[in-house]
């Protein structure tokens, strides 16, 4: 009794869980993408759609035909290949069957990962821009364990660095050295005054970057807070999940859908503004119960409003949370990830 309970406290404790993600919360580091390549089991990214690309490879396309996995077997029909011919079943039923297979098609997997000024925060374990880059992590050594060609784009506000899709374990590292060099300068970028337009106007461009990248049968994973989602941006995913698999992981933080409890009324006072010019003051009372659920509705309507315009634009939608260990939350099945 006394060992689950020391245990149980163990794993609420944030060092404690920091210590196990190789992680100080705020800065990224390699090690701790490194790490998520004993974790590549938590996930699957088996195709849940038809895909069009005409590459042999690791994936098993809809359509029925000649591969190297067998699928099952059904009468003879005029037309079809004699080389396929069943004749143990031919033999046992005394009518023609024939065999058929699944056609194994490739697929470049492109991790898109945003590291806008906006993911930069965090009020409890991690920050939602470390919780994105562990997120793409799992991806690449998931994607590199089925034998995939990984490749993708790392972007802030102020610039972005594409990476070409690459086989093995080269395409892997490639792309986590990017994420680690990529979120140095974003944490000094994301200091600087916050000019909103220019983030929404990034992220659109990174989208429509992204709708040419993606070549038809992809597996597009954009890991983002969708903080910046506009419309346009909206356009271009769109566009590219009539040809690819879009899947878009949202990053989320608790303090963003609710405010802190507390048993006295206290006043704080936030302060935001184009360029950073605190022109915009906003007074909270942190113990106002009237105010904590319009705060919490507000942030219901418009986390409502973007998964709406995301599914409608064909993308699959997994949500991830800043204060809780990416295993834990994938072993809960938050993520509806495993199949």
């Amino acid at each position: 009794m006394w060992f689950n309970q020391k245990k149980s406290t163990e794993q609420n404790n944030p060092q404690v869980l920091l210590d196990e993600l190789v992680s100080n919360g705020v800065d990224l580091s390699i090690e701790e993408l490194i790490r998520y390549q004993t974790k590549s089991s938590l996930i699957n990214l088996a195709a849940s759609k038809s895909l069009h690309g005409k590459m042999s490879g690791n994936y098993l396309a809809r359509s029925k035909g000649r591969g190297m996995e067998f699928d099952e077997v059904r009468h003879y029909q005029n037309g079809d290949d004699i080389r396929a011919i069943d004749w143990r079943v031919t033999a046992r039923t005394g009518k023609t069957h024939t065999k058929l297979f699944r056609e194994e098609v490739e697929r470049p997997v492109l991790i898109v990962t945003d590291l806008s000024a906006s993911l930069f925060f965090g009020s409890r374990l991690l920050f939602k821009s470390v919780q994105a880059a562990h997120v793409a992590a799992l991806v690449a050594w998931h994607a590199k364990s089925r034998g995939d060609r990984i490749g993708g784009v790392v972007f802030n506000q102020h610039a972005h660095t594409e990476l070409k899709p690459r086989s093995r374990q080269q395409g892997v590292l490639h792309y986590l050295h990017a994420l680690v060099k990529s979120h140095a300068t974003s944490a000094i970028a994301s200091s600087e005054p916050l000019d909103h337009q220019q983030a929404k106007l990034a992220f659109e461009q990174n989208c429509a970057r992204l709708r040419q990248l993606a070549k038809p049968g992809s597996l597009v994973y954009l890991i983002t807070d969708a903080f910046n989602l506009t419309d346009d941006a909206v356009r271009h995913l769109a566009n590219v999940s009539q040809h690819c698999e879009l899947v878009v992981c949202l990053i989320s933080d608790p303090l963003e859908q609710q405010l802190p409890d507390s048993a006295v009324k206290i006043s704080v006072t936030i302060t935001s503004g184009e360029n950073g010019d605190n022109k915009e003051r906003q007074q909270l009372v942190l113990g106002d119960k009237a105010l904590a659920e319009k705060y919490h509705q507000q942030a219901i309507n418009l986390s409502n409003t973007m998964e709406q315009k995301l599914t409608k634009a064909g993308a699959r939608l997994l949500h991830f949370c800043a204060s809780e260990a990416l295993e834990t939350q994938l072993h809960r099945g938050v993520a509806s990830w495993i199949r």
